[in-house]
């Protein structure tokens, strides 16, 4: 199936590895011109140098997104450069465990730039480009925001607040046919899925635990399935589908336990 996104440019926030390097692959395998924006140049180009090798279309723009100039900024280069946008992928975030108990009005205002803020910011400032082509955005988000998972009241509230977003704008913007939607995670083995791993007493135990919770073949999900219906919902293919959130997650948030 073409799905039509070809000599498109569609900016993906944390772009360069896990969940984002995936979009990023498929948008550039079906001929648009992904924007990877990431803190560290040396991963944002080993991706984009690869793409490029591959005679496919990449770009790169290096931003750190806790800071507010610098999404700004960051829409100001790809439109200097490429003079639209189509689409938006907001991607970027970690889990970083900042709890009821074990966080403060800091680390939990700082977990909110990391996390969500950075969401807004991007779509505020890419928007009236996204007028123009009539593009699509897409927010990553995560099983939290429906589970609770326990240590992590930031991440959760910033994903509660990413699922509210993708509707709230999806309303917002009907008036310029603008799509958005959110697929939510819920196991997908990353490189900071990794590391959170590799810091438990037991990894491999812990890792058997959790994917026999999966229910669907239990396995991670793999970033290639998160980015193939990232890459359709920002498709025209998609062209009437806004204000869902697309659970790709193998059931993990709404099949029975029991089986």
């Amino acid at each position: 199936m073409d799905l039509q996104l070809k000599d498109k440019i569609i900016i993906v926030t944390g772009g360069a590895k896990g969940i984002g390097e995936g979009i990023v692959r498929q948008l550039a395998n079906e001929g648009a011109i992904p924007v990877v924006v990431g803190r560290k140049e040396a991963d944002n180009l080993k991706l984009v140098n690869e793409i490029i090798a591959e005679g496919k279309q990449a770009f790169q723009v290096v931003a750190e997104l806790t800071d507010p100039k610098s999404t700004e900024e960051t829409i100001h280069t790809v439109i200097r450069i490429f003079g639209k946008i189509d689409g938006l992928v907001n991607n970027a975030g970690v889990n970083d465990g900042v709890g009821l108990e074990s966080g403060n009005y800091q680390s939990f205002v700082d977990s909110l730039h990391k996390n969500v803020i950075h969401y807004y910011l991007m779509a505020h400032h890419a928007l009236p480009y996204l007028k123009k082509s009539k593009g699509a955005i897409v927010n990553i988000g995560s099983k939290v925001a429906d589970t609770g998972q326990g240590g992590t009241s930031a991440y959760a509230a910033s994903n509660g607040a990413r699922n509210a977003l993708t509707r709230e704008w999806a309303v917002e913007l009907l008036p310029h046919s603008i799509r958005v939607n959110a697929v939510i995670v819920a196991e997908c083995y990353t490189p900071l899925y990794q590391t959170w791993i590799s810091s438990l007493p037991e990894p491999e135990k812990k890792l058997k635990d959790i994917t026999a919770k999966i229910p669907f073949e239990q396995r991670m999900t793999t970033t290639a399935e998160i980015a193939d219906t990232a890459v359709f919902l920002l498709s025209p293919r998609s062209g009437h589908t806004t204000g869902q959130l697309v659970y790709v997650d193998g059931g993990y948030v709404h099949l029975d336990r029991s089986i």
